[in-house]
């Protein structure tokens, strides 16, 4: 920085022969950089430890907690992911692994809210009538047709809303991103055989659920919702409780 001003007070030398506005201007930019350096070379260097990152053990220590995090969620058991996730952002709040951390967070944040029935832009199969959060027991999923991780899950969500019908309702959400239309969306529907509804949403619904990457999956009955998360990760054992629960 140093170099800056040196260059800037030669500039000015050579200038001697300029109109004296000029050399004026030129020197009050060059008093306003010096001051500038001398602020920038009093603040306290930001090497040594803290520049280094989070060490080793830290990144260890975080990388456990965030697998009793994903234990406790594949067991249904959310307010023990909530304790574990919270040490985790807590005392490791610097490492690569609690950045992963937030989305899950995100996710944990939405189960025990409670959530009204939003209105759809289209119903490509079923009606209004099959999306009612406020009553009964609803698997909501939000899915595209050109992810390959959402495509693989439809077959066991269909599998789902045969097995628990009259019991959970099963509904597809859809916001035709990228590659996506509506009539590969509904000539995937009948390739695969869905018969649960499948709408198309606006974005606010997937606001609401805090969903920021697809396949995802939130679980709602009587207006709370009870579980957030892959719908992969949802089993017929947690569904069974949620239902009787």
């Amino acid at each position: 920085m140093r170099n800056i001003v040196l260059s800037a007070l030669a500039l000015g030398a050579l200038s001697a022969c300029a109109p004296k506005a000029e050399v004026d201007e030129l020197n009050a930019k060059v008093e306003a950089l010096s001051k500038r350096v001398e602020t920038l070379e009093s603040r306290p260097s930001s090497g040594g430890a803290a520049a280094a990152g989070p060490s080793a053990e830290a990144e260890a220590a975080a990388t456990e907690l965030y697998n009793k995090v994903n234990e406790a969620l594949s067991a249904g058991n959310t307010d023990e992911a909530k304790a574990q996730l919270a040490v985790l952002l807590k005392d490791y709040g610097s490492t690569k692994t609690a950045s992963r951390a937030v989305r899950t967070k995100a996710e944990l944040d939405v189960v025990g809210k409670s959530v009204t029935t939003p209105e759809m832009e289209k119903w490509f199969q079923g009606s209004s009538a099959d999306l009612n959060l406020e009553s009964g027991t609803t698997l909501v999923v939000f899915w595209e047709v050109w992810c390959p991780h959402c495509r693989r899950e439809v077959p066991e969500l269909q599998a789902r809303h045969e097995k628990y019908k009259g019991q959970l309702k099963v509904v597809g959400l859809t916001k035709i991103t990228k590659s996506a239309t509506e009539e590969k969306v509904v000539e995937f529907m009948g390739e695969q055989g869905v018969t649960y509804p499948m709408a198309k949403e606006d974005g606010k619904t997937s606001a609401v659920f805090a969903v920021s990457g697809i396949p995802a999956a939130a679980l709602v009955k009587d207006g709370e919702v009870l579980w957030r998360g892959h719908p992969g990760r949802l089993t017929d054992e947690m569904i069974d409780g949620f239902i009787k629960g």
